[in-house]
């Protein structure tokens, strides 16, 4: 038996994905920070689907949710889906976006790792947003430094914060706070691949822009469609890639 958790599965991209492993076969963890909305959509999934509270912007929150679920023996897929896009751009919108996105899809991970089993595929939804075009050259050769550890990419994310609070030059981040904590998850997900043991996998998955309340109603792709592929890396058997970035199944660059 499967068991898979998706964050910020009670809607849009991370409804679909838990819905698609439910047919599969797959038990499946709604995980929504609005605890009656994660219960409704489990609910529509149908009886391989189960709901828990799970904000990760609050610290406290993966801990509490692993302990709930702790009838789960082993996790197969953890699925970071979860993610906001703010409107404006300051310093609360970039604190509060680096929070959600990167460091929620982090505590997560690192709160359930002892709970996966030794197959598990972990999946960061993440986005063309986050591609290293994105930044500058000499940023860009920071954030693929061999050397670099996850305290150093998390000084880079602060020293981001701080530049939009003190109004000044970005240092080679763009004025988007959503594509810099894209950037920064992808990063995380380089640095998470080699530290997992053997058989579990991590992989970043962009899943185009598709029409959700986020992407909005102009958006080219289908929920199906954008679903597909983080459901394929959620589903890849032992040998599959890890530390990858892909769309459509298909790898691209960082």
């Amino acid at each position: 038996m499967a068991h898979a958790l998706v964050t910020g599965a009670n809607r849009g991209l991370g409804f679909e994905t838990a819905k698609e492993l439910a047919s599969r076969g797959w038990d499946v963890v709604v995980a929504g920070r609005d605890a009656e909305a994660a219960r409704k959509a489990a609910e529509s999934i149908g009886a391989r689907a189960r709901s828990v509270r799970l904000d990760v912007a609050d610290p406290d929150a993966p801990a509490a949710a692993l302990a709930e679920l702790a009838d789960v023996p082993a996790f197969d897929a953890l699925v970071n889906n979860a993610g906001v896009s703010l409107d404006g751009f300051d310093a609360d919108v970039a604190a509060r976006t680096i929070d959600t996105n990167f460091r929620g899809a982090v505590r997560v991970t690192e709160a359930f790792r002892p709970r996966l089993s030794p197959r598990a595929n972990v999946v960061m939804v993440s986005s063309g947003m986050g591609e290293l075009r994105k930044v500058s050259p000499a940023l860009r050769k920071r954030l693929l430094e061999p050397l670099l550890t996850f305290e150093m990419l998390d000084e880079l994310v602060e020293e981001f914060v701080a530049r939009v609070r003190a109004d000044d030059d970005l240092g080679g981040f763009p004025r988007n706070a959503y594509s810099v904590s894209k950037v920064a998850l992808n990063a995380y997900t380089r640095l998470l691949a080699p530290d997992l043991p053997s058989g579990q996998r991590v992989n970043a998955v962009c899943p185009g822009w598709v029409r959700t309340r986020m992407g909005g109603s102009a958006a080219s792709r289908t929920v199906e469609k954008g679903a597909s592929g983080i459901v394929w890396a959620a589903t890849l058997d032992e040998g599959g890639p890890n530390g990858g970035f892909f769309r459509d199944s298909k790898p691209i660059e960082w």
